[in-house]
This record gives C-alpha cells, sequence and structure tokens, in this order.
C-alpha cells in the first residue's frame, strides 16, 4: 500500500477539509465513483468525494440517512471489515429495498464497499467508498486492499469525529476540541502540548524528568517507547494503540498513538505525534472491533484473543474456525507479543477483565 497514501490519511485527522481527496483515492483505488465519511457523536457531521457530495447532501436533507439499512447493518458488524451489499441482501432483496431502488439507483449508484467503526469512547463512524450501477458489485480484492488500510482510517477518522470535521488553527484548539484527554510528543518522548482533561489522569499517565511522558503500567510505557522511535522514522506511517492497564491488569484505557504528518505540522509544529486516550467502554463497541482496537490485532488474531478469554482451548478455537492447530498457535505467539503478556493464561486474564459486550 503506498506509503504517501498512509501519510496522508492521518494528515486529515487534523486538517479535515483534505478528507475529500483522500476518499478521492479510495474510489480510485477501488474502481468507484466517490466516497464517503459519516460521523455520529453528539451530532451527524459528514464530508464526501466532490463527485458524490451533491447525491449525498440529497442523502442526508431529504431524510434518506435516517431510514437507511446499510448503515444499521455496517453498524451491527464485529468483525473489524469493510462489508458489500452481497454480505447483507439479495440480489432481490435490493430490487426491492426502497434506499437502493428510489434514491441510490436513480442517482447512478448502488454497489458500495462500507465500514462501521465503534471506537471506546463511543463514536460512531461510518466510512464507505460508493460505485456506480452499471460497473457492478465491489470485488474482494479491493475490499482486502480497503481492509489494509482500515487501522489507519479509523485512528485519522476518530480524531476528524472529535474535531466535528472542522479546521482548527492552533495546538490548543485541536486538543480542547477533541473532548478527550491528548497531548502532542516530540521524537523523545517529551510533552509539547496537553489539553486540560490529562490532568485527571496523572495517576496513571504523568511527566517524569525532561517533561518526557511516563505511564504507570510498564509494558504500556516499553510499548509507547518503542512506537515512538519507529514513527519519528524519515518514511515512517506507524501507528499503534496501546492499552493502559491498572494495578490488577485490567485494561481501563486506550492510548491512541498517531504520526503527525504533511502540513498537520502546520499546527503541531515540531510535534511528531498525537496521543488520545479514550475509556474502555465495551457496551459501546462490538466484541471483536473492542479486542483489536487494544491491542493492533489482526481479524484472526482477535479471534484467537476472545477465544482465550471466553475460556476455550486452542484445539476448540482451531475446529471453530476451520483452521489448523499449528496455524492457532502461530497466532497465539503473534497475540502474546502484541498483548505483552508471556503465557495464554495472562492473555485470558487480561481479556477477559475488559466486559467485551454480546457477540
Amino acid at each position: 500500500m503506498p506509503t504517501d497514501l498512509i501519510e496522508r490519511i492521518y494528515e486529515c485527522s487534523v486538517v479535515p477539509e483534505l478528507w475529500p481527496t483522500v476518499l478521492d483515492d479510495l474510489a480510485r483505488l477501488t474502481e468507484s465513483r466517490g466516497g464517503l465519511l459519516f460521523s455520529a457523536h453528539t451530532a451527524l457531521t459528514w464530508t464526501a468525494s466532490s463527485t458524490v457530495r451533491g447525491v449525498f447532501d440529497e442523502y442526508v436533507s431529504e431524510g434518506w440517512f435516517n431510514r437507511c439499512s446499510r448503515r444499521v447493518c455496517l453498524m451491527s458488524q464485529s468483525e473489524p471489515s469493510f462489508f458489500v451489499e452481497q454480505d447483507f441482501w439479495t440480489e432481490d432483496q435490493l430490487d426491492a429495498d426502497p434506499i437502493y431502488r428510489d434514491f441510490f439507483r436513480p442517482h447512478g449508484l448502488g454497489w458500495s464497499a462500507g465500514t462501521g467503526l465503534r471506537v471506546p469512547s463511543g463514536d460512531n463512524i461510518v466510512l464507505s467508498v460508493e460505485r456506480a450501477f452499471e460497473r457492478g458489485p465491489i470485488e474482494a480484492e479491493h475490499v482486502e486492499r480497503l481492509n489494509t488500510l482500515r487501522p489507519h482510517l479509523a485512528r485519522s477518522a476518530l480524531v476528524s469525529s472529535r474535531l466535528g470535521l472542522q479546521r482548527v488553527k492552533v495546538a490548543s484548539e485541536v486538543l480542547t476540541d477533541m473532548g478527550l484527554p491528548a497531548l502532542v510528543l516530540d521524537a523523545s518522548g517529551r510533552v509539547i502540548e496537553a489539553n486540560a482533561l490529562m490532568e485527571a489522569l496523572s495517576e496513571r499517565i504523568g511527566l517524569g524528568a525532561g517533561d518526557r511522558l511516563t505511564l504507570a503500567d510498564r509494558q504500556a510505557q516499553s510499548r509507547l517507547t518503542e512506537a515512538l522511535s519507529t514513527i519519528t522514522a524519515a518514511a515512517g506511517v506507524a501507528a499503534c494503540t496501546v492499552p493502559l492497564r491498572d494495578e490488577s491488569g485490567r485494561a481501563t484505557m486506550v492510548l491512541h498513538l498517531m504520526p503527525v504528518r504533511r502540513s498537520a505540522h502546520d499546527i503541531f509544529g515540531r510535534g511528531y505525534a498525537l496521543l488520545l486516550v479514550t475509556p474502555v467502554a465495551a457496551d459501546r463497541a462490538p466484541s471483536l472491533e473492542l479486542t483489536r482496537s487494544l491491542f493492533d490485532l489482526t481479524v484472526s488474531e482477535a479471534r484467537v484473543a476472545r477465544g482465550l478469554a471466553m475460556g476455550r482451548s486452542l484445539e476448540t478455537i482451531a475446529a471453530e474456525g476451520d483452521v489448523a492447530i499449528t496455524t492457532v498457535r502461530s497466532q497465539l505467539r503473534r497475540v502474546l507479543e502484541k498483548t505483552g503478556c508471556t503465557r495464554q493464561a495472562e492473555v485470558a486474564a487480561l481479556l477477559a477483565s475488559v466486559a467485551m459486550g454480546p457477540v
């Protein structure tokens, strides 16, 4: 996947007016007409490629958004993936669906690949690409390209959503408008600027010598230090999420580390990374999605981790996933590495401590 595109995705996090150009790129990547980003927290905000903006202006203003079953289906999925129409409906059902029959198809659309993002903070985000009806359904290889970009899109969209998809002028406005504890770091992990909400977390997230960020969770401190060393690389586009655990080992917060890229430096100056803190509120997030967001797991790794948390053996997990036990053991090794655990039982205890909600 092009490094330039990932860098521009992160640039959009605090320069939201650039989202339409990134959505254009996603559309070109999937041979679609345009792309969309909808965000609902306390209010609905959205942006789109210029090629489909007029259509979706009608979609919102005429009330189609509130009646659309596609959005409901996307937000109901626990698998962190982009989905297409065929994942939810038969051809006959699509022909009879009022949204497709009376809105999308008369506007020349009707095929899409979309994903719903429910992050621990409670923000609900929908990202999609929209293809012309005459072109036909979006193919599996294009969905896979979108899934490769999905973790980057999710982190950036979370920040943009918190800012109401509006450009802000200075770093202090960005951090204040975020509505969540947030700060800006330089390459050494020194805090350049932080918002007032960080003060309430001083027992878990504090400042050490030279204004360097210190975490009460040593494993989280190690992961954050390693991530910062990668994120400042000249061509690096690395980002990560780090679980912050309390004394009992329970994950209570998630640290989202994102690179400051391109024109975002106009706002953050010499800052290298933005760190956003979200609470673990699993009742607002599908279980598999929460597991992935906490530890940057792949879909298959998240299934293994969640199976362990539910008390299943590796053999059972392999049988349920119709994969070889050797594959599950390999996935377990990666889960251990990403969660900072050394034993299978420790992974199960850590994940079980997070109220993961219904399947």
